[in-house]
């Protein structure tokens, strides 16, 4: 099968490598490419004001939002030159806070450039649904705040290891959900329900699906200092919704960040997700991962590997969203090749930072054994990225993906086999 090799641009780019450091702290660093990819479409939080009034509530009252703008562009041996490209962004008002009190609504929208897209089968319909427009009221909630305790109900964005926003088109995902935090020094304790979901990995064609015939209920525990990171969750996934999703989950991870000299730092960490079957939905699992990262000034090398052990006639899952493994990349992460065998995945890569500018290469090797059919999986994906940002008002970045599906037997990406993507991505907050 021909090999397709496309150019990517964006949204970028590392194993975290790309985040400055100086020489007092260690950097926060992303878990994967996948998560660097989505870090880079995010836009500002606005910090919200306290008032003394009811009527100060609206007076001050603060709008943000984003305008991007994407191309993607998708090719293969079936479909030659898939793509599209679209323009939109998104918009928010969130009231100032009063005794506690605020509210915000959000929304975001994506339309198609017909002059840059593909007619019919060549048009691309990630971006924008196959209406080619869409619009979602993604956020609306009411929130309280006391000290350590914050309360929000409604539509919102969040993001935990199984549950998050994973922005790396025009849409991300935004739950109906209630969620409470507490933070106490280091600790943060988060937990909630939820009840529905939207947004790239949900379905544009969908719209609002359930996240279960019950809902999912989570609770996590985050420890966070300068040296050291934890991380313990549970999910509870009730019933079985589409592609049968239902199980109990225990995810935990620990990185330590230590800084050896000014111009050198360390970065180690280590994650274990267990799934129990639940209403014969298919799914079970345990998941080992490792990581180790250099940073020497401004180059970083990033070395990650996962193991899932086989459990007969079933297999992972990443949860609501991109997932959380050390070696899921722009395209594919190991759960495409889980089911009804062992398998394992190895990602290296390195950045590299030049003022503005930041550069990565990573590359993937996904390989699982013989399922009871004898079937075996290999696939290598390479990501190359660029990003331009400056300030954190205007991002401008790309990324260059090449699948390479050795046996093609596993349906990833647009039509499985062999295929490249390029997304050209520019985005402006205000």
């Amino acid at each position: 099968m021909k090999k397709v090799i496309v150019l990517s641009l964006v949204a970028c780019l590392s194993l975290n490598l790309f985040a400055q450091e100086d020489e007092n702290t260690t950097r926060k660093r992303h878990p994967s490419v996948k998560k660097a990819v989505g870090s880079v479409a995010q836009g500002k939080v606005k910090d919200v004001d306290l008032v003394d009034g009811f009527k100060h509530m609206f007076h001050d009252g603060k709008v943000s939002g984003q305008i991007r703008m994407l191309y993607n562009n998708y090719q293969n041996d079936t479909y030659q030159n898939t793509y599209a490209t679209a323009i939109g962004g998104s918009l928010k008002y969130e009231l100032a806070q009063y005794k506690g009190f605020s509210a915000a609504v959000g929304f975001h929208t994506s339309t198609d450039i017909d002059l840059l897209s593909g007619d019919g089968v060549k048009r691309d319909t990630e971006l924008s649904s196959s209406d080619e427009s869409y619009v979602v009221r993604s956020q609306s909630y009411i929130n309280y705040n006391y000290e350590g305790l914050n309360v929000r109900v409604g539509r919102q964005i969040i993001d935990t290891p199984l549950a998050d926003s994973d922005d790396i088109r025009m849409i991300p995902n935004s739950f109906e959900a209630a969620v409470v935090n507490y933070e106490y020094k280091s600790l943060m304790f988060m937990g909630g329900f939820l009840d529905k979901w939207q947004g790239v990995d949900a379905g544009l064609d969908d719209g609002w699906q359930d996240t279960g015939d019950k809902g999912t209920y989570f609770g996590g525990i985050n420890y966070s200092e300068d040296t050291l990171e934890a991380n313990l969750w549970y999910y509870n996934i009730n019933g079985v919704v589409d592609d049968e999703t239902a199980n109990d989950t225990v995810y935990g991870d620990i990185i330590g960040n230590y800084r050896v000299t000014k111009d050198l730092a360390l970065h180690l960490g280590g994650q274990y997700l267990h799934q129990s079957e639940n209403d014969k939905s298919g799914v079970e699992a345990d998941i080992y991962g490792v990581m180790g990262e250099v940073v020497v000034k401004n180059l970083g090398i990033n070395l990650a590997y996962n193991h899932a052990q086989k459990h007969a006639q079933k297999q992972s899952f990443s949860g609501f969203g991109g997932g959380t493994l050390f070696t899921n990349m722009d395209s594919m992460i190991i759960d495409a090749i889980t089911r009804d065998r062992s398998a394992d995945a190895y990602v290296g890569g390195i950045s590299y930072s030049f003022g503005d500018i930041n550069f990565l290469y990573a590359y993937g090797d996904f390989k699982g054994d013989a399922d009871s059919l004898g079937i075996q999986e290999h696939i290598v994906e390479q990501d190359i990225g660029v990003e331009y940002s400056k300030d954190d008002d205007f991002t401008l970045a790309a990324i260059y993906t090449i699948n390479d599906d050795k046996y093609n037997n596993t349906q990833t990406g647009i039509n499985g086999g062999d295929w490249g993507n390029l997304r050209i991505f520019a985005a402006y907050n205000f």
